[in-house]
């Protein structure tokens, strides 16, 4: 009767591991298969649908998610951004197809970037990896065994053929990163821009994108950088905004925790919920009121008086 019992109790035990290994396994599998897409092509025909298409042939299993389809058509540097604000938020094993790619069909090269993180970004090396600062490596993809079958003779949809077929077979383990392709020996292809840097307490940084919906200026200055110069909440905060070294706005804004902190209408500065330096017009478009734009010809230069 003991014996039995033993065995029982032996049986159960190799049950539940049994089980929590799947789990295991399970959660795993689940982690690695994810792809999150963007695009330029906008929603009006069916790109983005004949993507994520190819990539349900090649693993049914696949989670797809759209970071974006609505960047400006050709702008590489707004692509760059919209990767670099959202891949940090991701798991490990994460892949990114990233797709602004107007010199399609050219000598530009196509190349999946691990980073130090864990995560995957397949795109064509044009500068859309400029503001990725964690890349362990690069890889050039090998268009002889990772594009879509039959796709040789089409040269301007690399983004079906090559880009989303190979985050798909990576995503779902038919491939390693290893089997992406050759090494790259180089860095990634860089857009130069105003790096954020501070002297004399006088701080000097980029407008890379503005906060659409609302018309407020996001700028690349860390929080830390706004503590370094000695501006504390309510200091008055001296604007300098310049397009290709044109000054473009001279302004003045209270440093402030939030919208609600000034009247409707009033100008402010404040940390925007990336942690960066940003103006806005309380409940008005700053940047259409100035005539702002956004990009790596664009500047900004700040102080406390």
């Amino acid at each position: 009767m003991q014996v039995n019992k033993s065995l029982q109790n032996d049986k159960l035990m190799r049950y539940i591991k049994f089980v929590f290994l799947l789990i295991i396994f399970s959660c795993n599998e689940k982690k690695s298969a994810t792809v999150v897409v963007q695009t330029d092509f906008g929603q009006k025909d069916g790109a983005v649908a004949a993507m994520k298409g190819v990539a349900l042939n090649v693993s049914g299993a696949l989670n797809i998610f759209d970071l974006t389809h609505e960047i400006p058509a050709y702008n590489i540097w707004e692509a760059a951004y919209r990767l670099q604000q959202v891949y940090p938020y991701w798991p490990e094993g994460t892949v990114f197809v990233s797709v602004v790619d107007p010199g399609v069909g050219t000598e530009r090269e196509s190349v999946v970037a691990k980073t130090h993180s864990g995560k995957f970004i397949v795109t064509p090396d044009n500068g859309t990896l400029t503001l990725v600062d964690d890349i362990e490596s690069i890889r050039l993809i090998d268009e002889t065994i990772n594009r879509r079958e039959g796709s040789m003779n089409s040269h301007t949809f690399h983004g079906r053929d090559v880009y989303m077929y190979t985050a798909a077979k990576l995503a779902s383990g038919e491939i390693k990163f290893e089997d992406v392709g050759k090494p790259v020996d180089r860095a990634a292809v860089k857009i130069l821009y105003q790096r954020a840097s501070i002297k004399n307490k006088e701080i000097h940084g980029n407008i890379p994108v503005l906060d659409v919906q609302y018309g407020n200026v996001w700028t690349n200055i860390p929080d830390s950088m706004i503590l370094h110069a000695g501006i504390q909440l309510n200091d008055t905060i001296y604007i300098q905004i310049s397009n290709q070294d044109s000054v473009v706005a001279n302004l003045r804004a209270p440093f402030v925790k939030s919208f609600g902190s000034v009247d409707e209408g009033n100008l402010m500065s404040y940390i925007n919920s990336l942690g960066n330096f940003a103006i806005a017009i309380n409940m008005c478009d700053l940047a259409k009121a100035y005539k702002i734009h956004s990009g790596p010809g664009w500047t900004i230069r700040l102080s406390k008086r």
